[in-house]
């Protein structure tokens, strides 16, 4: 409601800006600017256009200030004061002003609809009765109306009423009106198809509980095969429009896996993820990666997809998965690769105390010290882009007795990255290994062991 109710306020900040008149060639006299006065010696910057401006009448004031108290009722949630301040303030937009007629029947439905939709003791029947009234009111908002309807139906779980709205509204023609507002129609008609779709899996359930050789079974099939015809069409219409369109895409690809008509799921979720006309959607890789994974894809398709989503989202939960991708690999641009997959992932304090991606640079760090020659200036490159701020980040003394206190799992693995980047200077390692030298605790000797062993790793990685 907070951005329903801040569009008001937009807008009522754009009316005052506005010059208010009941005439519409009044206001186009009053405010036309003043014949330039020329004077060949007159400084350019003083040759301007004067506008002539009107103070605002005691009448648009009186309704200025009941619209503000109603913006206020809303905000506070009091429904039947909005409702009282509503009936005066359609007594203030009697006008025969034809462009004050329409913005006044724009306020009427937008803030009404909210009244209608929240006041307690308003029903779905009223609603309805209101939004009914609105289309008739102001039809150049007529297909919004209906849209804006059809979802307060549906939150109320009556699916059968709002599949009626939307059907109506698809069918609705208005002269040029109907044709400016082909956008809307466009989305009526997928939201239809999203309900198609929703029945259609219904019937599916339906089928199972019928025997197979039935007639029951039969009838039933014939109307699921119906009702996936007509989601596909409403949806194969949406998804052609450059936009994101995530719900309608997953429920048509998955329509087209169930019967099995697989190339036009991959060319469809091929063409979502890379037409340049679509806006960048990083969720439109993620359905194509999982696409390509189910069907048992190439790893260099998938690799290639989950390349494009690291670049989107580097901080993506798919990245472990990329990760452990790049790393199976044999080429060594993939385990250059996953290193710094790997380290972008912990940039991210989503990541700060994930045990598995720890572990995983905690991993890929021994790997790299086992051929330190020919690897170690990736891990250099990559520590270099944050040796300034990863020590804060990760390995302040704070975080040592937090994460002593409440994940042993992760501390080691934490231990080792720290002791190794930023060795014997490391107090997040020192405390680590402190308390467990008093707790006794059997597994920190192999790890001192080894952060000793490689104590000169960060001098090298210290190195310009």
């Amino acid at each position: 409601m907070d951005s329903f109710v801040k569009g008001l306020e937009d807008e009522e900040e754009q009316d005052s800006s506005e010059e208010e008149t009941e005439d519409i060639s009044a206001r186009r006299a009053i405010d036309a600017p003043v014949a330039e006065l020329y004077l060949p010696s007159l400084p350019k910057h003083f040759r301007r256009p004067i506008l002539v401006h009107r103070e605002p009448s005691e009448f648009h004031k009186a309704k200025d200030d009941c619209l503000r108290c109603i913006h206020n009722a809303l905000l506070q949630s009091q429904w039947q004061r909005a409702a009282e301040l509503m009936v005066s303030y359609l007594e203030l937009l009697e006008s025969t002003n034809w462009a004050r007629q329409r913005e006044g029947s724009e306020e009427i439905w937008k803030i009404g609809t909210e009244i209608m939709q929240q006041h307690p003791e308003s029903s779905v029947q009223e609603a309805s009765h209101f939004a009914d009234r609105m289309k008739n009111l102001g039809v150049i908002k007529y297909l919004k109306v209906s849209l804006e309807h059809a979802f307060h139906l549906l939150c109320n779980g009556f699916l059968e009423e709002a599949y009626q709205d939307l059907s109506l509204a698809e069918s609705w023609r208005y002269g040029e009106l109907s044709l400016a507002q082909e956008k809307e129609r466009k989305l009526i008609q997928g939201y239809r198809g999203l309900l198609d779709y929703y029945k259609w899996l219904k019937k599916r359930t339906d089928m199972l509980e019928h025997d197979e050789d039935s007639y029951a079974r039969t009838s039933v099939q014939q109307e699921v095969d119906r009702l996936y015809q007509q989601a596909k069409d409403c949806l194969k219409e949406i998804i052609k429009i450059p936009g994101v369109w995530d719900p309608f895409v997953t429920c048509y690809v998955d329509m087209l896996e169930h019967y099995e008509e697989f190339e036009e799921a991959r060319e469809t979720l091929h063409e979502y993820a890379y037409n340049s006309k679509f806006p960048s959607n990083p969720n439109a890789h993620v359905f194509f990666y999982q696409f390509l994974k189910r069907r048992g894809e190439p790893k260099k398709a998938q690799i290639s997809a989950l390349q494009i989503l690291h670049e989107l989202v580097p901080s993506h939960e798919l990245m472990l998965e990329f990760y452990t991708m790049l790393s199976k690999s044999d080429k060594n641009k993939h385990h250059k690769k996953c290193l710094k997959v790997i380290f972008s992932v912990l940039d991210f304090a989503g990541w700060k105390e994930n045990v598995k991606a720890w572990h995983c640079l905690a991993k890929q760090i021994v790997e790299i010290l086992q051929n330190p020659d020919k690897q170690l200036d990736w891990l250099r490159k990559e520590w270099s882009a944050r040796k300034d701020w990863w020590p804060s980040f990760h390995f302040s003394l704070h975080l040592a007795k937090q994460n002593w206190q409440e994940n042993e799992d992760l501390v080691y693995e934490k231990t080792l990255v720290a002791g190794i980047l930023l060795g014997k200077d490391s107090k997040y390692s020192k405390y680590i290994i402190q308390q467990s030298n008093k707790a006794r605790k059997k597994n920190i000797k192999p790890l001192k062991k080894f952060l000793k062993e490689h104590s000169w790793v960060s001098l090298r990685l210290s190195d310009v």
